[in-house]
């Protein structure tokens, strides 16, 4: 494997809706559209650090 992982931060899906003021289910709906990238280990699911930082500055609209 190439790339080192030293730097990246993951993040539970807990610690994820925390930041974000959500619920853990809006979470995994995002996990299972796509729109947030996530690793699974096992059962759970992780989430990098930067892919949230990088969610929350663009902003989130639904609109209609």
């Amino acid at each position: 494997m190439t790339g080192s992982f030293d730097d990246v931060r993951f993040l539970t899906v807990a610690e994820v809706a925390e930041m974000m003021r959500v619920s853990k289910m809006t979470v995994y709906r995002m996990v299972h559209a796509g729109e947030l990238p996530a690793i699974r280990f096992g059962r759970s699911f992780r989430v990098p650090e930067s892919a949230v930082a990088e969610l929350l500055r663009g902003g989130i609209a639904d609109v209609g």
